[in-house]
């Protein structure tokens, strides 16, 4: 005779159920909502009317983006649709139900207050002795866009649209004019044609005046460095009494280049090269990772594809960290970080960088691996004694942690979370959601790492 349970969904509780009854001790959400009481929120409350209708505490707000971005729920109406499916989302809620629009409106209103408590979180970890700042990773990965690339326009050819749209425009008018006196095609109505390409005609304008604007801008970047370069070789000269060798600087070309792009839904996003090939909308996220904990210490977005450039605005947000969080040590970096200036950036900031000057090959012989370190040289610039350590089997050794500090972080983030494109749009925004993301990782791997701790 068989023996179940006997399954009953219409009686009631006897006893009024009790939210903190629903999860386990030890659950992420249970610590989200911890932490998140720990946290000073008020810059949240203090923007407050307090008139009106009651509104949702910023607590359970920011709980619920934080929970959601630590498992893969990104977007207001599917954190809406949890709070009624997920036990875990009913539990940060208290069981109340915010709409979608109030969860979308609190995320954008707060995205500056939300990358202050970036920093913390970090504290908070340093406090639970998970976070050590000795040798640190900086790695950079390409996140999509809340835009099509489909949406990007050159300038030459939002030149040539304009001039199409133009003439369609002459070419409604005379059909307007002449309406009285030939048919007009079914269908169509002459005034919306007209309102849709004027429309089209206005945000071409607005697209083609943005390009020049970031021209101007960028020719007066690009004089300048011209500018400096003439007065470097001719001080090389006159110290020398020899005409520099070499070919000059080419001066800087001004106004917008014919392939100069802007991108009709986010104007901040980029064309950039994805991984596996290809091109794509995209931002370039980038994250400093503390080896031991694995913990993102620093994050930022930018509109530049290449990576060269990055690696000294990084440096600046590890040197505005408070003091009582420490000081990284070594910074690991891949060949596209590498330049002598960025060595020696790395030197200036009083750490030692160890960055990838080329390739290194997959499978190097057994002579390679286990080679002699040369000698250290005497009185070495910063880029020489960086290049001995990375010959020496010790630089070699810390150098390999490389791939597996910040790569595993972008993996899980991409690939196990599925955050591969901004929800919102726009350069500012889009580093507000980044530090969100990065925020809610610490917030997990805080979790974790405290799990492991106490288990």
């Amino acid at each position: 005779m068989s023996n179940f349970r006997q399954v009953d969904r219409r009686t009631g509780f006897l006893l009024p159920p009790s939210v903190d009854e629903w999860l386990p001790q030890r659950h992420l959400a249970r610590f989200v909502v911890e932490v998140i009481e720990g946290l000073d929120l008020r810059a949240f409350t203090g923007s407050y009317r307090g008139s009106g209708s009651a509104s949702y505490h910023p607590e359970m707000l920011l709980g619920l983006l934080v929970y959601g971005y630590a498992t893969g729920v990104f977007s207001s109406r599917k954190l809406e649709r949890a709070t009624y499916d997920s036990v875990a989302f009913r539990f940060i809620a208290a069981n109340d139900h915010p709409d979608h629009d109030t969860i979308a409106t609190f995320r954008r209103r707060f995205l500056k207050e939300i990358e202050e408590l970036f920093v913390k979180v970090l504290l908070l970890a340093r406090e639970m002795g998970v976070l050590s700042l000795g040798t640190v990773a900086l790695d950079g990965t390409k996140i999509h866009a809340n835009a099509s690339r489909h949406s990007a326009l050159s300038y030459e050819h939002a030149g040539k649209l304009e001039a199409q749209l133009k003439a369609e425009v002459g070419e409604l008018l005379a059909k307007a004019e002449a309406a009285d006196k030939a048919d007009v095609p079914d269908g169509m109505s002459i005034p919306e044609e007209l309102a849709c390409r004027e429309e089209r005609l206005k945000k071409l304008a607005e697209a083609r005046a943005k390009v020049e604007a970031r021209a101007n801008e960028r020719f007066v970047r690009e004089q300048a460095e011209y500018q400096a370069k003439l007065a470097a070789r001719e001080a090389k000269a006159k110290a020398s009494g020899k005409k520099p060798g070499g070919k000059p600087p080419a001066p800087p070309t001004a106004g917008p280049g014919r392939n100069d792009q802007i991108n009709l839904t986010d104007e901040d996003s980029r064309i950039m090269p994805v991984a596996g090939g290809g091109f794509e909308q995209c931002y370039n996220a980038q994250a400093v990772v503390a080896a031991d904990s694995l913990l993102v210490v620093a994050a930022g977005v930018v509109q530049a594809a290449n990576d060269k450039q990055q690696l000294e605005p990084m440096l600046g947000e590890l040197a505005a960290l408070p003091a009582d969080l420490g000081k990284p040590q070594t910074m690991l970096g891949d060949n596209g970080y590498f330049s002598a200036g960025n060595v020696t950036a790395c030197a200036a900031a009083d750490i030692a960088p160890l960055l990838a000057p080329g390739r290194t090959p997959h499978h190097p012989s057994l002579d390679e691996r286990f080679a002699t370190a040369p000698p250290a040289p005497k009185h070495p610039t910063p880029l020489e004694a960086m290049l001995h350590c990375l010959a020496t089997p010790e630089g070699k050794k810390l150098y390999a942690q490389r791939k597996h500090i910040p790569e595993p972080v972008f993996g899980i983030i991409k690939s196990v979370l599925g955050f591969r494109q901004f929800l919102l749009r726009g350069l500012d925004k889009v580093r507000g959601e980044w530090s969100l993301v990065t925020m809610a990782w610490n917030v997990k791997r805080i979790f974790a790492l405290d799990t492991r701790k106490t288990a």
